[in-house]
């Protein structure tokens, strides 16, 4: 069986690079094609065979800007010849068509038979449910009223071209309930829920109960927090649950930039006047470092490995989660790592945050919202190991399970 992989672009770590990165351990031998690689942004293919098109030559500080040349390139790409082809998507890229869509239309087919199954974690988010959000503030600085201007005279003909792009795929499958709500009202199509993989294990560490482990050391009332551990590290190792007798921070790992809502997490910790690990990079990095005015309850951290980022999720008091996302894998992670999650009650959080079990929901994207749910949080007490199972069930086993199921069902 000829197999091809489809993904919109690869010049970063995040959320969707790790689900195509467990689609192609699943068809290891698939091309995989794609409009803009960059192996400095993420060298987690280098044993794949990466395929670009003339889109490569532009940087990828522009790659915002390229919509409606992806949405036209992706529409030419010729991958008829496939007897499956798989997309991850959450932009253009799921307007490529198989040779069987090909076929209904009347058009050269190398191959009728050829489906193509979408993975499409949300409909184009620029163009539908965040239109408002991105016209406030596009992320390009003192050009945002540039942009601002051309992307409002754009946006229509945009979105009848992200429509038509969403008729190409045979099949659908998307990340959680509300993906799936937001398919059928912006697209007209049906998927099916298939909850994105999650490393579980991978975050998962020893019973080990130290007041020190993962906490702050201070020498003085208004010194400077800073991680402290200690040799019990030596001691962890996969399979069960870090506990922390006494948590003293609040975490956020995240691609930085506005959308995240990251400054709500910010605001809200040095109002209320709790630690605040922030981990990531990304284009509001230095907008959020002017935001704490160098506060002593907000640290930055660079991008961690991933035994680092999971001590410090097992270390932390609570994961704040204050964006609107179709699911969210960062959470999900700090779940399996026994840390409970205060999240936004919209979006993919709800089909894996059950209120006063394994985290809070707060019902707005506001500080005031936030800082009542981490009060409301602190008030409770959460039982780890049912903290640690309720993340076991997005597992990548489970996933890879579900998938090819799925797509052996419809090869048929």
């Amino acid at each position: 069986m000829k197999v091809a992989i489809v993904c919109d672009w690869l010049t970063n770590v995040g959320g969707a690079e790790k689900v195509l990165l467990e689609v192609h351990r699943l068809y290891p031998k698939a091309p995989i094609y794609t409009s803009k690689y960059s192996r400095k942004g993420i060298d987690w293919f280098d044993d794949a065979d990466v395929r670009t098109g003339w889109l490569q030559i532009f940087p990828t500080c522009m790659r915002r800007l390229l919509a409606p040349l992806r949405q036209r390139w992706f529409a030419h790409l010729d991958l008829s010849e496939y007897d499956l082809i798989i997309s991850v998507t959450g932009a253009e890229a799921k307007g490529v068509k198989s040779g069987r869509r090909l076929h209904e239309e009347g058009k050269h087919s190398k191959n009728p038979k050829g489906i193509h199954v979408s993975y499409c974690h949300v409909p184009t988010q620029y163009y539908w449910q965040m239109y408002d959000q991105y016209v406030e503030n596009p992320g390009f600085g003192v050009l945002n009223p540039v942009v601002r201007f051309f992307f409002k005279l754009m946006v229509r003909p945009l979105r009848r071209g992200d429509y038509k792009a969403a008729q190409a795929p045979d099949y659908y499958v998307t990340i959680s309930e509300y993906a799936k709500e937001l398919m059928a009202k912006y697209y007209d199509r049906e998927a099916v829920v298939i909850h994105p993989p999650v490393e579980v294990d991978e975050f998962r560490m020893n019973t080990v109960k130290t007041e020190s482990r993962g906490a702050f050391a201070t020498t003085g009332a208004n010194s400077e927090a800073s991680p402290v551990t200690t040799g019990a590290n030596e001691e962890a190792t996969r399979g069960s649950v870090l506990a922390v007798s006494h948590p003293e921070y609040f975490i956020i790992t995240s691609r930085q930039v506005n959308w995240k809502r990251i400054d709500l997490a910010v605001k809200a910790c040095m109002k209320l006047g709790r630690k605040l690990l922030v981990v990531g990079e990304g284009p509001e990095h230095n907008n959020l470092m002017k935001m704490s005015n160098g506060s002593k309850w907000v640290e930055f951290l660079p991008l961690q490995g991933k035994r680092e980022l999971a001590e410090l999720l097992a270390g932390a008091k609570g994961y704040l989660f204050p964006s609107l996302e179709p699911f969210g894998i960062a959470p999900v992670e700090a779940l399996a790592a026994g840390c409970p999650v205060i999240a936004y009650g919209e979006g993919g959080a709800r089909d894996y945050v059950e209120d006063g079990v394994n985290g809070v929901l707060f019902d707005k994207q506001t500080v005031k919202s936030l800082s009542e749910a981490m009060e409301k949080f602190e008030k409770l007490k959460f039982d780890t190991e049912k903290v640690v199972k309720s993340a076991e069930k997005f597992g990548a086993g489970r996933f890879d399970k579900e998938l090819r199921k799925f797509v052996d069902e419809k090869l048929k």
